[in-house]
């Protein structure tokens, strides 16, 4: 299965962290430790929208708050499905940024 490098991220800190529900303001720390200067609203917006795409491929569940036109994600989880792909990347070896 193709992952961008974001989605890789969120699931291998969802994968290593010890409680069930993540917050998603743990993922904003990718851009911290890319050292890319993007504004925080893009960063929110890029984020979203990748816990959106993993959430429609069944590797997590999303809680969050629904309005009538959009959903706000607050918090995620991986399903069973999500743990053996974060696993799989574990075994990966990862690519060095040039």
């Amino acid at each position: 299965m193709r992952l961008s490098r974001l989605q890789q991220y969120i699931l291998l800190q969802a994968l290593l962290r010890p409680a069930q529900k993540i917050n998603r303001d743990i993922f904003l720390n990718f851009y911290k430790k890319a050292g890319r200067e993007i504004k925080p609203s893009m960063q929110t917006k890029i984020i979203t929208r990748s816990l959106e795409r993993l959430i429609d491929k069944e590797l997590m569940v999303g809680y969050g708050v629904r309005t009538p036109h959009k959903w706000f994600i607050k918090e995620v989880r991986l399903t069973t499905k999500g743990k053996v792909e974060a696993k799989r990347l574990l075994g990966e070896q990862m690519a060095l940024p040039f």
